[in-house]
């Protein structure tokens, strides 16, 4: 690729972020457009202020959002969204912060250097290799400086991560005690429990073994049971059809013509048909629900309830039972945060759940295969000219060989990376985790790894592919030293793929065209005269976490090898900082906070991204003549596991579980403030009861809920 292709890229690029930023700015002033953009303040009842409908000033972009997000606090966001959101945007300034820095090393010390020495390659000279270390000569004594650099970088993305673990750390701890009344905080999930030999039954197997083993603490628990009997009862569909029909026969209510009063008859003797099924069902579903009906539907798992956070954290990080595989402990996940149906898988067929994952895994890996390298077929055209001749007729238009090489590539690429998380997802659903957020997490690192194999390893094999046909047809005793330069060789590709990402991607992000064709579509269809639904949805932190993590190893692999790339990531988190403090702020709600357990994850993903630009540089050195600065960087290597191994001692415990010492000491605090805690305890075992044996009583929701709120100066 040469500079004209990036150049086309950067350009495309720029000029689309710049008008779907204005598009969005002018489409957040509609009040028509409120359940998109402010889905969130409008839950919550906030009153969103329009400027008048005939102003001129509501079609103009404002981009009064922007220095919002500067304004908003890391407190205001951990009190009103949680910790994990916090964790997103501090891996936004994480870049922000890493990346200024090595900019300023690459762009002042190592960017000079490759660029000032001169090649006899007129060819290189026009592309972006002048700009890397391929532009070095072998042995040359200039590789120091990049050995320097090297060392440098790394030690203070290693301070930046020690920094941050530390911090995040910290907010973790006043968080828990924040949210210390919280129901999972006294309440541990049992499983495998055994039946009990006297009466056939596991409930009355739970009370008597946590009074004898717990008996300071335990205060009561709660049986999960097989409610599919239940669930398969339509009730509330049947209810939502009713209101259907009580709000349409209401609009028609003021018709004039005969045949709308003659179906507003019609609707309201079929409403009076479904309420008697409703009723019906009602009955049906409180004999189910009785205490006769569900013996033998016990399931093997219970929430237990103590008296204390120090009783709950202790049976859950100790073992119950000289057996391993019964009496399983662990804390409960938040009411909000459990997902009811995996409860009822057996624990020891959990492992046939694991291995479906794996091999779903592998099949959606052979099919990212074909795109990734058609992608790379396309990036490098000069080569793919000389294998398919017919791919020449692209240059009878001037300037289109440049578009096609520098911004489709990325564009597909990118296309086919943002329904990845989503199938990823859909298979960790299969994974039987029994929250949300442990879904979610195990989902984020699939997809991590997923693009690390499948578009930063795979781009570098497929992009260098075509390259090295011809080479290990003449030379074949070459190729392993030419793979060894598959990085250096694509550093073009990547500078495309952070462009698309970051500028097309992020503007994307915030303007939402998918929900604003939804909408569209739903307005002027069937949902048309009826009020219109939030587009309130949580953080999908599966799919931003990885994607961004993987724009940081880009980034960190590259920042010795190819410093022109480092002021295009700057722009990059600038740019996904500001959009997501928008988005967190007014468009995702807060469903479940683990409390920053994704942070130990990201902190692993960035140690693989430095230790892949450390071996990278190793076989560099080693290219270049300078073994000796090869073997050198070796123990940079050892000591970024050795750090690794020694934040896993000292801060990953803390995240994994709860310490006995906070437990106490939050204990303490609630004894000190003199809170009767009998009536919460009621309450907390009441917030895991589940939800097909909650008491079914359907309410008529409240008309103009939100539209209220939509007022105009």
């Amino acid at each position: 690729m040469d500079s004209y292709s990036l150049l086309a890229s950067a350009s495309i690029n720029i000029g689309l972020a710049i008008v779907i930023l204005f598009l969005f700015s002018v489409l957040k002033k509609q009040p028509s457009n409120a359940p998109i953009y402010y889905p969130r303040p409008l839950s919550k009842r906030h009153r969103i202020v329009f400027p008048p409908p005939r102003s001129l000033s509501r079609f103009f972009p404002s981009f009064s959002w922007i220095p919002r997000a500067f304004r908003v606090s890391e407190d205001e966001i951990l009190e009103a969204n949680g910790l994990d959101a916090l964790v997103v945007i501090r891996l936004f300034k994480f870049g922000i912060n890493f990346f200024a820095v090595c900019s300023s090393v690459g762009l002042l010390i190592l960017l000079p250097i490759n660029f000032g020495v001169q090649t006899d390659s007129s060819e290189r000279h026009r592309s972006m290799d002048s700009c890397t270390i391929s532009n070095i000569k072998k042995g040359s004594n200039m590789l120091w400086v990049h050995f320097l650099c090297l060392w440098f970088i790394s030690f203070y993305a290693l301070y930046l991560l020690y920094r941050e673990y530390s911090e995040i750390l910290v907010k973790r701890i006043q968080q828990v005690r924040n949210l210390r009344h919280r129901p999972d905080q006294f309440t541990t999930l049992v499983r495998q429990i055994p039946v009990c030999a006297e009466h056939k039954a596991r409930g009355c197997c739970v009370g008597r073994f946590f009074s004898k083993l717990h008996p300071y603490s335990y205060y009561s628990h709660k049986m999960l049971y097989n409610g599919k009997d239940i669930e398969n009862l339509s009730a509330r569909s049947v209810h939502e059809k009713i209101l259907g029909l009580r709000k349409r026969c209401k609009g028609r209510k003021h018709g004039e013509e005969t045949l709308l009063l003659d179906e507003c008859q019609y609707d309201l003797s079929e409403t009076a048909v479904l309420e008697e099924n409703l009723e019906e069902l009602f009955h049906k579903i409180r004999q189910l629900q009785s205490e006769d009906m569900l013996k033998g539907k016990e399931l093997p798992v219970a929430f237990v309830t103590f008296k204390s956070r120090w009783g709950a954290a202790m049976a859950a990080q100790t073992q119950q039972h000289t057996n391993p595989l019964l009496w399983i402990t662990e804390m409960a996940p938040e009411p909000s945060d459990v997902l009811w149906r995996n409860l009822s898988i057996r624990y020891n067929i959990l492992p046939v759940y694991k291995i479906g994952v794996i091999l779903a895994a592998a099949l959606l890996t052979i099919f990212f295969a074909v795109p990734v390298t058609a992608v790379q077929g396309i990036a490098k055209y000069e080569k793919l000219k000389k294998w398919f001749p017919p791919a020449m007729a692209i240059e009878l238009i001037p300037g289109l060989s440049s578009v096609v090489t520098g911004y489709l590539p990325s564009a597909i690429l990118k296309g086919f990376i943002y329904i990845v998380p989503f199938a990823v997802l859909g298979m960790a659903k299969l994974g039987g985790s029994i929250s949300k957020s442990k879904e979610e997490i195990k989902a984020c690192n699939m997809v991590f790894y997923f693009l690390l194999g499948n578009v930063f390893f795979l781009s570098l094999i497929s992009g260098s592919l075509l390259d090295e046909i011809g080479e290990y047809v003449s030379h074949p005793k070459n190729l392993p030293s030419h793979l060894a330069a598959l990085v250096s060789s694509q550093a073009d590709f990547f500078m495309t793929y952070i462009l698309t990402e970051g500028l097309s991607g992020f503007s994307t992000e915030i303007l939402q065209p998918g929900m604003l064709i939804w909408d569209f579509v739903k307005s002027r269809t069937y949902g048309r005269g009826k009020e219109k639904d939030l587009y309130l949805y949580s953080l999908q932190y599966y799919r931003i976490i990885p994607t961004v993590s993987l724009s940081i190893l880009i980034g960190i692999v590259y920042a010795v090898i190819a410093p022109l790339l480092l002021p295009f990531l700057i722009v990059y988190f600038f740019l996904g900082y500001i959009v997501f403090i928008n988005q967190i702020q007014d468009v995702y709600e807060t469903v479940y906070d683990t409390c920053g357990k994704f942070w130990p994850f990201i902190h692993h993903y960035i140690i693989v991204a430095i230790i892949l630009m450390q071996i990278t540089m190793i076989g560099l050195f080693g290219l270049k003549s300078k073994p000796i600065a090869s073997i050198s960087t070796v123990p940079l290597v050892l000591l970024t596991i050795m750090f690794n191994e020694y934040c896993k001692i000292r801060f990953l415990p803390t995240f994994q579980s709860h310490s006995i010492q906070n437990a106490v000491e939050n204990d303490e605090l609630d004894e000190k403030s003199g809170g009767e805690m009998e009536d919460r305890f009621e309450e907390v075992i009441e917030e895991y009861r589940q939800p097909c044996l909650r008491p079914v009583s359907f309410t008529e929701p409240d008309s103009n809920l939100y539209q209220p709120l939509i007022t105009t100066l």
